[in-house]
């Protein structure tokens, strides 16, 4: 399993995961309960890779994740992962590593904060391409 947790300079869970450049890729497919967490990958987007405009016309450096971890997300967005065969899990958490370890340990994650760019991302997702 490959997890990507958008990131405000890879230090904290980032809201708006659509406009998020920096990227966290924890790949836990050779991973075991009883290890350490392994290091994660840094990912920084391109202006024109910001999954928000993306046209998906060919390959992403996201492809291949299973899991999108953030603190917010439009409708739109979650719809648009979902094609790409990727779910969408939005938390309150900000700290990357104890995200991981919670999802990993089965826990359920602090709700999302309220964030007032996902009121409007929903007004704009009425027009959405996705």
């Amino acid at each position: 399993m490959k997890i990507a947790i958008a990131t405000k300079n890879h230090l904290e869970v980032s809201g708006h995961a659509g406009q998020c450049r920096h990227w966290l890729i924890y790949d836990l497919s050779q991973h075991q309960s009883n290890q350490l967490l392994p290091a994660p990958a840094f990912v920084e987007l391109d202006k024109t890779e910001i999954l928000h405009s993306f046209a998906d016309d060919r390959a992403h450096p996201l492809d291949g994740i299973d899991l999108i971890v953030c603190a917010s997300a439009g409708d739109g967005f979650i719809r648009h992962m979902k094609k790409r065969g990727c779910e969408v899990l939005r938390t309150g958490e900000t700290d990357p590593a104890l995200t991981i370890t919670r999802i990993l340990a089965g826990e359920a994650l602090s709700d999302p904060r309220f964030d007032i760019t996902t009121s409007l991302c929903k007004l704009r997702d009425l027009f959405s391409r996705h």
